[in-house]
C-alpha cells in the first residue's frame, strides 16, 4: 500500500509510517495542479495546505485515504470525496495550543504597537512618547467568536491576563460557557459590541463564509482590535480595507485572500500595507510542537485504517442513513452465507445501507446486522430463514 505524503512532514514520523509496512512516497514540492498525476497510484494521501480538487479523485482510482494533517478539510474537495468513497479525516485540536498562542501575540502586539516599536528602532529613532499611549489589556474585554479547541484555549490565555471574555457560537448555550469561564453573547453583532478586541477561531464552512459581515465590524467601537488566526474567507474582506484603511480597526492577522500557495512568493495586499495592520505569514499552527502532535496524530489515523479499516476524526461519513429497517442474521461462520443472503436481498431490489458483521469465539458462529432502505417482504425472510444449514436465526425490525 503507497501512501503519498503531499507537504512536508517530520521525517521520524515519515520512519513510523514505513514501520507500517506502507511504501512512503515524500513529495512535499508537489505544486496542487501536479496533485492529481502524483496521486494517481496512491492508496493514502497525507497533505497541509496543499488544494486537493476533485481531479485528485478522478485521476486516483485506488484512493482510500485522505488525511489533512491540520484542522478543517476545507482544502479538499470532500464531496468528490464521498462521490468516490474516500474517507477525509483530519487532527483536529492538535495545533490549538500553538494558534491560540499567535493569537494572544498578536493581541499583545497591537496594544503595545510591538512591531512598530522594532521598525522605529532599526531605522535608529526613539520615540518613548508615542509609544507609551498604550492602552493595556487587564480589565478590557475580549470577544472570542468560536469556542472550539482554538477558541477555549485562547479565552483561558486572555483571562490569565485579566481580561474578560465574552463568547459566541452557534452551539454555545450558557450552561457551557459557564463551564468554560465565559460569558456568552446572543449573536456576533452583539459579541462586537460588547468588545474592546474581537479574535475569530471559527471553521470556514458555507454558512460560516463572510459570516463577519459589515455589520458586524461596524458594531465594534472605534479603535477596537481584530484578530484574525482563522481564515480571511470568514471576513467581508471590502469592510475591513476600508475601516482599517480609515484607522476605525486596528487589525492583527495571520491569514489573507489570496494569499500564495507556496512558501515563498510574492504578496500584494492592500491590507497587508495598511499602518494598522500587523500580518504574519500563515504560521499559525507551524510550531515545532504543534506540527510534531499533528504528524503524530496523522501516523495513528493511517495506522488505525491499515490495522482496523478505522478511520478516526472522519468528516464524511453519514452520521445517519436512510435505512428503514435492520435485519439480524446469526449465521455459521463459512464462506458464502453473507452472499447468499445478500443475493435474496438483492432479488427483492433492496438495498443495503450498513453491513456489520461480528465473529464470536472460536469462529464458528457470528451475527450480521444488515440496514436496509426498506423492510424486507416476509418471505424474503422466511427464505433466508429456510437456509438452516447455515442460519441460526433472522430477525428484523423498524428503524
Amino acid at each position: 500500500m503507497k501512501i503519498l505524503v503531499a507537504d512536508a512532514f517530520p521525517a521520524d514520523r515519515l520512519q513510523d509510517l514505513a514501520a507500517l509496512g506502507l511504501e512512503v512516497e515524500l513529495r512535499a514540492d508537489v505544486p496542487a495542479k501536479d496533485l492529481p498525476a502524483a496521486a494517481a497510484g496512491a492508496s493514502i494521501l497525507v497533505v497541509r495546505s496543499k488544494q486537493v480538487s476533485a481531479e485528485v479523485f478522478e485521476r486516483a482510482p485506488g484512493l482510500s485515504l485522505v488525511v489533512r494533517a491540520g484542522a478543517g478539510v476545507n482544502t479538499i474537495d470532500v464531496a468528490a470525496a464521498s462521490r468516490r468513497g474516500v474517507y477525509v479525516t483530519n487532527c483536529p485540536g492538535q495545533n490549538s495550543i500553538a494558534v491560540a498562542e499567535l493569537a494572544i501575540g498578536l493581541l499583545v502586539a497591537l496594544d503595545r504597537r510591538i512591531p512598530d516599536n522594532v521598525a522605529a528602532l532599526r531605522a535608529g529613532r526613539w520615540d518613548k512618547k508615542r509609544f507609551s499611549e498604550a492602552e493595556g489589556l487587564f480589565g478590557r474585554t475580549l470577544g472570542v467568536a468560536g469556542v472550539g479547541a482554538i477558541g477555549r484555549e485562547v479565552a483561558v490565555r486572555a483571562r490569565a491576563l485579566g481580561m474578560r471574555v465574552v463568547a459566541w457560537s452557534r452551539s454555545l448555550d450558557d450552561a457551557r460557557a459557564r463551564a468554560l469561564g465565559v460569558e456568552r453573547a446572543p449573536d456576533l453583532v452583539a459579541l462586537a459590541r460588547a468588545s474592546d478586541a474581537l479574535s475569530l477561531h471559527l471553521p470556514l464552512a458555507r454558512e460560516t463564509r463572510g459570516v463577519i459581515s459589515r455589520e458586524v465590524l461596524e458594531a465594534l467601537r472605534p479603535g477596537a482590535l481584530l484578530v484574525n488566526t482563522a481564515r480571511a474567507e470568514l471576513v467581508d474582506q471590502d469592510a475591513l480595507l476600508e475601516l482599517a484603511a480609515a484607522g476605525r480597526l486596528r487589525v492583527g492577522t495571520d491569514v489573507f485572500a489570496g494569499e500564495p500557495e507556496k512558501g515563498q512568493a510574492e504578496l500584494d495586499s492592500p491590507l497587508a500595507k495598511l499602518p494598522g495592520v500587523y500580518g504574519t505569514h500563515h504560521i499559525g499552527a507551524s510550531t515545532a510542537q504543534a506540527q510534531d502532535a499533528i504528524a503524530r496524530e496523522t501516523v495513528r489515523i493511517v495506522e488505525a485504517f491499515v490495522r482496523s479499516g478505522q478511520v478516526p476524526n472522519c468528516v464524511n461519513v453519514a452520521r445517519k442513513t436512510s435505512a428503514r429497517a435492520r435485519l439480524v442474521v446469526r449465521h455459521v461462520d463459512r464462506v458464502g452465507v453473507i452472499a447468499n443472503v445478500m443475493a435474496l436481498i438483492r432479488e427483492a431490489g433492496i438495498n443495503a445501507q450498513e453491513i456489520r458483521n461480528t465473529v464470536f469465539d472460536e469462529a464458528v458462529a457470528a451475527s450480521c446486522a444488515i440496514d436496509l432502505d426498506e423492510r424486507p417482504p416476509e418471505d424474503v425472510v422466511n427464505r433466508i430463514r429456510a437456509r438452516a444449514d447455515e442460519i441460526l436465526f433472522v430477525g428484523c425490525f423498524d428503524l
